[in-house]
């Protein structure tokens, strides 16, 4: 009897390499290992929705449990993967039981990082956001007096700022860098993002960390910045990045490098073991060297090609990066690489939406845009299919970008 495919990580990635491999024929038993007690969720609505109460647990959940037992796809829930063994094709879980597979793949996703150590023990009220526990921590926190303290002004920092914003809060976000969103999108972006938030009531500190946490009880009080400012809080959350969930792989002996590193069909160094998703450095076609990206898009696609070679059908991955946030101010969104831009062209829309469009020696690296979904659409597809388009072509108001599509 096959003992099938194993599945360490209930993340999107992980879900949809289980979904996919169904969808492909895939007949043999697929195990889902869940070290959470919740069903697999989606994570986006965790610093939107779910903070606002407009979302239940429910509402959130990538797939039902009548789904997976329809699918033949037996999750195991608050089981955490403690130890590789290769060589007898096994994995065993905390509580000593092991199982075998025929496939192994990877979808351990990423950890938050951590509040410094410098600081000591962690008092209540500051937290990470990165599990539906810490979400869970934050709305029933809201009932206390709405300050909030965000430290980190990504993607993640800033939804959660204009969710909070948009109820009441207080919400002042301290950002290290000189700009908003310093690696997720090009300065011009960035002062426009920066703009709307300041304008819907958000402080906002940057070239700034946090110095001091004061503390009475045990709870969370205030902060004193690095630049002398003290800042009443009973909220700090840390949004400062994410570091690939590696260590299984790497103490079995699989190669690591800001990831787990992988080919273009998701084969790590031993190729009857697969990694999707957050975890996995790849090698881009785009950029010539391994990076790791954390994005829906990408664990959807890279789903889709693992379970392609799980199946015989192999499918390179090779699909340009997609990023989007959705913030109370603004939609945004992005696909391709900034690396290299040296000439950008800003296309006007409706009602203040706009996007700009990267060029590098004439070629067309990304585009981002604010409000503006249906041109980054068209965007998606003109990179996607690497259609011939200028920088004279986008400048010009009346030019229909269909028409690099049809060339």
């Amino acid at each position: 009897m096959s003992e099938g495919l194993i599945i360490v990580g209930a993340s999107h990635a992980g879900v949809q390499l289980a979904v996919k491999c169904r969808e492909m024929g895939y007949q043999e038993p697929i195990t889902l290992i869940n070290g959470e007690k919740d069903l697999p969720y989606q994570k986006p609505p965790l610093s939107k929705g779910f903070l606002t109460r407009s979302l239940s647990t429910a509402d959130i959940a990538l797939r039902s449990d009548r789904f997976f037992a329809e699918a033949k796809i037996r999750v195991l829930s608050g089981k955490r993967c403690v130890k590789l063994d290769r060589q007898a094709r096994a994995v065993e879980l905390e509580d000593g039981r092991q199982l075998r597979y025929d496939a192994l793949a990877f979808a351990t996703g990423s950890n938050a990082r951590s509040l410094p150590q410098s600081f000591g023990a962690v008092p209540s009220g500051v937290v990470n956001l990165r599990s539906l526990n810490d979400a869970r921590f934050v709305r029933d926190a809201l009932t206390l007096p709405k300050q909030v303290v965000i430290v980190g002004a990504g993607l993640i920092g800033l939804e959660v700022a204009s969710t909070l914003a948009s109820i009441g809060c207080r919400v002042a976000l301290v950002e290290f860098q000189k700009r908003v969103m310093a690696r997720s999108c090009s300065p011009h972006m960035a002062a426009e993002i920066e703009r709307l938030h300041r304008t819907a009531g958000v402080e906002i500190h940057l070239e700034a960390g946090i110095a001091e946490l004061h503390v009475q009880a045990g709870r969370l009080k205030g902060v004193t910045l690095s630049n002398g400012l003290r800042l009443e809080a009973n909220i700090c959350l840390f949004a400062i990045g994410a570091s690939p969930n590696i260590d299984l792989a790497r103490d079995a002996g699989l190669a690591c490098e800001n990831g787990i590193l992988v080919d273009r069909f998701l084969r790590t160094s031993d190729p009857s073991i697969l990694a999707v998703g957050d975890c996995t450095a790849f090698p881009s076609i785009h950029l010539g060297v391994p990076i790791r990206l954390e994005c829906i898009q990408n664990a959807h696609e890279q789903a889709a090609s693992a379970a392609a070679t799980l199946v015989g059908a192999c499918r390179p991955y090779v699909a340009p990066p997609v990023f989007w946030s959705d913030q109370k101010v603004c939609k945004f969104q992005m696909v391709g690489f900034l690396d290299g831009v040296d000439m950008t062209v800003k296309r006007e829309g409706k009602a203040g939406a706009f996007s700009l469009w990267h060029f590098a020696d004439r070629h067309l690296l990304a585009v981002e845009s604010i409000n503006n979904t249906h041109e980054q659409a068209l965007a998606h597809q003109i990179l996607a299919k690497q259609a011939h388009i200028t920088p004279e072509q986008l400048a010009d108001p009346g030019f229909e970008l269909r028409t690099a599509l049809l060339a």
